[in-house]
């Protein structure tokens, strides 16, 4: 399959049909322009800093992302985090006990937990040693029908990023879903420059990472204008309130907020990189293009508890990636306490 194909084909075909049935809630308010309006429409407190409902369509953000990401505020949809727009992506496009989704093994936990709630099945792509696709593996797994593909790059737990993104865009017959929360920190291309190209695309993008606002849960998922559409008829009405919308504007506004946090985080990478060489408990720092390292170690559980007793908080990915822990990149006197406990381990 190539675009033409998928463009040929309505993206329409791919959706559930109640979806298409289903009329979205629409704010009366949010949807049309008033001079000095009286609010007693919608049974809130007159009284009050944040008496009144949010945008329900996010316009202020939508067209400020529009400015910084060169697309069209109708291509952008805002949710309570990305793990929000997994899930109503997944509402969109897959009928319950009928369609199944892809992901990758090992990758983001959230893909599998949203489909498996939703009751969809969910197909594993084992990633060779070094954490790529193979891509015969993946041709032959998708010969299964399947509606959504899920591709983390750089991927989370690995670090590594995913080349030849169009090749799977290309392959896949139904909807890529390319997540890049860690795009920032890998000096890669991000998928938005092929949004115009497929329309079977769909970028995640985060605020949690690199601008460093994990704590407003915002997350953004960029497509054409019927992929945004659908998303925006099946997401709750007010699913980003008002505080997470403004301090997510002013941070957008604060200069250099971007560069500086990437900057500092690139920096203390390399810093804890060339540290891992003198580690004697570490066997293996597989390569990384985000905040975090996978680092394969010997006696992973006696370090493990190790660190936990010393309340330095790591993810522990064994057994299912063995022997193997993820740690993120912290400042320096939070990588300073790592280090100095790994080489008394």
């Amino acid at each position: 399959m190539n675009s033409t194909t998928m463009k040929n084909n309505n993206i329409n075909s791919l959706v559930r049909e109640n979806i298409l049935k289903l009329q979205p809630y629409i704010s009366f308010r949010d949807h049309n322009e008033f001079n000095e309006p009286v609010f007693l429409d919608a049974n809130e407190s007159p009284f009050g800093e944040f008496n009144r409902y949010p945008d329900s369509t996010q316009k202020k953000l939508k067209n400020k992302l529009a400015d910084l990401k060169n697309v069209s505020p109708s291509q952008i949809a805002i949710g309570n985090g990305s793990d929000e727009l997994i899930d109503l992506i997944i509402k969109v496009f897959c009928e319950p006990k009928k369609d199944a989704i892809l992901m990758m093994n090992p990758s983001f936990a959230m893909y599998a937990f949203y489909a498996t709630i939703n009751e969809n099945k969910v197909l594993k792509l084992d990633l060779d040693e070094n954490f790529d696709i193979v891509k015969d593996d993946f041709l032959n797994i998708i010969q299964q029908p399947l509606k959504v593909f899920f591709l983390c790059s750089p991927n989370n737990p690995t670090g590594n990023s995913t080349d030849d993104i169009e090749f799977y865009l290309q392959n896949f017959n139904g909807i890529v879903v390319v997540d890049e929360a860690y795009i920032e920190f890998s000096g890669k291309k991000s998928s938005l420059e092929l949004l115009d190209q497929y329309p079977n695309l769909i970028v995640l993008q985060t605020f949690s990472k690199a601008w460093g606002v994990a704590g407003a849960r915002v997350g953004i998922a960029y497509a054409s204008e019927e992929i945004i559409s659908l998303i925006n008829t099946v997401k709750a009405p007010y699913n980003v309130n008002s505080l997470s919308q403004e301090l997510i504007l002013n941070t957008i506004e604060e200069e250099n907020r971007l560069t500086n946090n990437v900057e500092n985080i690139l920096t203390e990478r390399a810093w804890l990189e060339e540290q891992f060489e003198n580690i004697g408990c570490i066997s293996k720092v597989f390569p990384t293009d985000a905040n975090f390292f996978l680092i394969k170690m010997e006696q992973v559980e006696r370090v493990y508890e190790k660190m936990l007793k010393e309340e330095i908080l790591t993810s522990r990915r064994d057994p299912a990636i063995p022997g193997c822990i993820r740690i993120n990149i912290g400042n320096r006197q939070e990588n300073e306490k790592l280090i100095n406990l790994l080489k008394t381990t």
